[in-house]
């Protein structure tokens, strides 16, 4: 039998299990599944923190916030939690919280073109909601203490999707949610937008059991530190977020308009050439959209024409002979981006090779290699688009450019470029992906929830 002096510690005995346990929520800012795998910021953190260790993940879902504390509480459940959490005093008999690593705020949304409120007063009689358990409940009840009229609905059979959705929808007056999971949302509830912060920016951080010892909190601390002091979690944040807030209202519901009625006859082009081409056919849905609003007959002023806007020299290049035929100018436009992408440097990790590779498909090989010199003089990382896209911008200061091979270039664009295809992106990632592997689902079905329901009054 072990003495007290012989007993593992929680890290040696994760160690010796070879599993880290780690509860999360599914949803979109936590931990979700698409083609690929297993993603969401929290997923990411908790594998490389497992990695870290030596360990295998073993992530685990709650259902409700509360069964999130709960099962954290049991000997033989998991060992932390990784959900989205902000640091609740009201939580610290039950779990230690670990360093924050992302600072939220709390927000109170309301439907567009219905009444706005402008404070807690403003909120009396009105059906808000909230999730239940959650450090935005239990600041209400606070609330209520000195606003005894303020009354609200607390619900853990749904989740802050639910409760965009019923904003949206009219079915409720108002809620309460965090500043990231509106950002992510937004583009599928654009009806819904901020009313006002209820209070400062909290702290998220990743909650531990009470009473084990310190080991595997002290490894949690660490390993926080490490990542934000090489920019790991910063570039992490821009992956999840960094992109998130590009759709205005009238963006999001033509996205959505154009995803139903003209995505549908370029699918099938668009799939056969991200099969030839390794590439996930929803960037390249993403990118002609952001090219021509999927209108094959797209010119601009410059010249360029085509679902994929080619110019002359490229679709030279590519072999293509009629840049305002469909299936030509998508397979063209997929080749010359394979291309881009193969010029771009084998060690820049995915997914920023593909991110690099969209900006110079935009300004130019050329200029992306100027940005990213001048990102490494700048003290950043010239291998990191969260770093470059701060850089692009300055080609279109003299200052700056003048000191580059060159010149001049409007660096905004690709920035913007880059941002904007990310969000459909991620918009046709979500409304496709029941289907992404049998692709039983017609394409004309297609649906980003929320966005092509009614104009609330007013708009």
């Amino acid at each position: 039998m072990l003495t007290a002096c012989e007993q593992s510690t929680q890290l040696e005995q994760i160690q010796e299990d070879g599993t880290l346990r780690v509860i999360t929520r599914n949803t979109p800012t936590t931990y979700y599944q698409d083609r690929n795998g297993d993603t969401g910021l929290e997923y990411e953190l908790a594998k490389r923190f497992a990695d870290s260790l030596g360990v295998g993940l073993d992530m685990q879902t709650a259902d409700t916030v509360d069964s999130l504390y709960q099962q954290l509480d049991k000997a033989d459940g998991p060992q932390v939690a990784a959900a989205g959490l902000t640091v609740n005093p009201a939580r610290n008999e039950q779990v230690r919280f670990a360093v924050p690593y992302l600072d939220v705020i709390p927000q109170v949304v309301y439907r567009r073109g219905s009444r706005k409120p402008r404070s807690i007063e403003d909120l009396y009689g009105q059906r808000l909601m909230v999730l239940k358990g959650s450090t935005l409940a239990d600041e209400l009840h606070a609330l209520q203490q000195t606003h005894p009229e303020l009354t609200f609905e607390e619900s853990d059979s749904v989740e802050v999707v639910d409760l965009l959705r019923l904003v949206n929808d009219g079915e409720i007056d108002s809620a309460v949610v965090y500043s990231n999971e509106l950002v992510v949302n937004q583009a599928f509830y654009p009806a819904v937008s901020v009313a006002f912060d209820l209070g400062d920016s909290q702290p998220m951080a990743w909650a531990l059991r009470q009473y084990a010892d310190s080991t595997l909190l002290d490894a949690v601390n660490g390993f926080f530190s490490r990542i934000k002091a090489d920019g790991t979690l910063d570039q992490l944040i821009e992956r999840f977020y960094g992109h998130s807030d590009v759709l205005d209202y009238v963006g999001a519901r033509a996205f959505a308009t154009h995803m139903q009625n003209r995505l549908p006859r370029f699918e099938t082009f668009l799939r056969q050439a991200g099969d030839q081409n390794g590439l996930d056919w929803r960037l390249l849905a993403a990118m002609s959209y952001q090219e021509s609003l999927w209108d094959p007959n797209a010119r601009s002023a410059t010249g360029v024409r085509g679902l994929m806007m080619l110019t002359l020299p490229t679709a030279k290049f590519v072999g293509v002979t009629n840049r305002v035929d469909p299936q030509q100018s998508i397979n063209g436009g997929a080749r010359y981006l394979i291309w881009v992408r193969d010029q771009i440097p084998t060690d820049i990790p995915e997914p920023d090779r593909t991110w690099f590779a969209l900006a110079a498909y935009n300004v130019g090989l050329g200029h992306l290699d100027d940005a990213r010199k001048l990102t490494a003089e700048g003290g950043r990382d010239p291998n990191r688009w969260v770093d470059v896209k701060d850089f692009l911008p300055l080609l279109q200061k003299k200052e700056w450019y003048s000191k580059t091979r060159y010149g001049y270039a409007r660096g905004s664009e690709p920035v913007h470029y880059v941002q904007n295809i990310r969000r459909y992106y991620d918009i046709l990632q979500w409304v496709t992906q029941p289907q992404s592997e049998s692709r039983q689902q017609p394409a004309e079905q297609y649906h980003a929830p929320g966005i092509l329901e009614q104009l609330p009054d007013g708009v």
